[in-house]
Formats: structure tokens, sequence, C-alpha cells
């Protein structure tokens, strides 16, 4: 599981939907994005409202706290960050839907692993709105079409908070996934929505992606204009 937690201990069961404010933020640097969902979760209390914040990033390689150098290849102009998330290498850039859900597991009532199934079959069915089949794969969190990666996981979990999060090939160049083993994984093949005939626009899937978010996480979303704060003071 591409995650790393440190103290999650939620409880089981059910309970009625809950709010969460959704802001996007856009195209944006990583680092900032990264630093403000540490200021986020480090300030939150259990009164604090879930976030899910979507945005598409700058072009970027990020290393877990897993990630091994020498599965970046050859980076090229693109900037490489070790970062405090689960998992090994991976690629962010234009066209890719990131969502960083913001969340307190304990109030949501799940734990690390169903949290993971949960964002992955919200991923298997917004494919499945374009009749594109999609799968998990035991051991390799994420979710593949015929043996291809369309979306990587990379979560944090602290004091049972998420941050980090999803990260959805929509209609970018795929490339740069060329100069890393993807994910740790040697010749690991790459693919997005609009390659498997899918719509080519941000506009087309974000809403769908966020809907089953909300449903499988039981959210109220609740759309907010203001930004967090970018200030990057890390």
């Amino acid at each position: 599981m591409d995650a790393v937690a440190d103290g999650t201990a939620p409880a089981p069961g059910q309970r009625a939907a809950q709010p969460a404010i959704v802001r996007d933020l856009g195209r944006q640097a990583y680092a900032p994005v990264w630093h403000a969902m540490q200021r986020f979760t480090d300030a939150r209390s259990d009164a604090s409202a879930d976030e899910l914040w979507v945005v598409e990033h700058d072009p970027v390689f990020t290393l877990g706290q897993a990630g091994k150098d020498e599965h970046v290849l050859a980076p090229g102009d693109i900037p490489v960050l070790h970062v405090d998330r689960g998992g090994q290498v991976t690629y962010h850039g234009p066209g890719q839907l990131v969502v960083y859900p913001l969340l307190q597991l304990r109030r949501l009532g799940i734990g690390v692993r169903d949290y993971v199934c949960r964002i992955e079959q919200a991923i298997i069915d917004t494919l499945d709105e374009w009749n594109i089949g999609a799968e998990r794969r035991d051991g390799a969190p994420g979710v593949y079409v015929g043996g291809a990666k369309i979306a990587a996981l990379g979560i944090r979990v602290r004091r049972g908070c998420t941050f980090h999060g999803l990260a959805f090939n929509v209609a970018m160049d795929l490339e740069p996934f060329g100069r890393i083993n993807p994910c740790g994984y040697q010749g690991l093949q790459v693919t997005s929505v609009l390659d498997l005939g899918g719509p080519s626009g941000m506009a087309a899937v974000t809403p769908v992606l966020l809907g089953h978010l909300a449903r499988q996480f039981g959210l109220e979303l609740q759309p907010h204009p203001d930004l967090p704060d970018l200030t990057d003071a890390a």
C-alpha cells in the first residue's frame, strides 16, 4: 500500500453524510500545495470540516518515503522532489487530475486500507461512466486498464487525518513517465482517459470523480471559491 500511517485508529460504524469543502486550485506548482496540506493537517481539530483539493500541477517528479533515486532514470529539465507520502516515484503534469482528500478517518469510521480501496473504487466507477473497464492489482495500489496504469495513489495519514491523494491521467503528455520507473516498476505502461476513448477535458471528468468520491465516503460536497494559503513558507 502506498501509504504512510502514523497513529490512526478509526472506529467502525456508519454515520450521516458529512459536509466536505471542495476547493479548485487550478494549476499550481507542487511544493506550495504540498506544504499547505501539511499546515492544514497540523492545524485542524476534531471540529474542522473535511476538504477535497482539486489541482493540476506543473511538471514534477515526486518520490515518496519509500522512493529510490535509481527509479528516476532521466529527469531532464523536470524537477524531482522527495516528499512525505507513501510510495515510490510518479509524475505530475498538466492534463492530470489530482485530488487531495483531507479527511478525518475516525469520523468517517474507516481504516487506511478501506480508505485506499474506496479511492480506487471511485476511480473505477468514474471510468465506467465511459465504458472503460478498470481494475485493481494486488500489492500495487492504483487503478489499471489492460495492464496499464491510469491512476496512482500515494497517501499520508497523521493523527487519523489524510493528506496527499490520487493522480488520475485524463489528457496529458505521457512521455515523462518514460523517464522513470513508474511507482518503482521497470517497464510499467501508463495510459490516460483520452487515449482510451474518454473525454479530453478536466471539466467532463472532475465532477464525475468528485461525485463518486462523495458516494464512497458519504460526503456532502460544498464548493468553496477561496484557495488555501499557498504561501510556500516551508
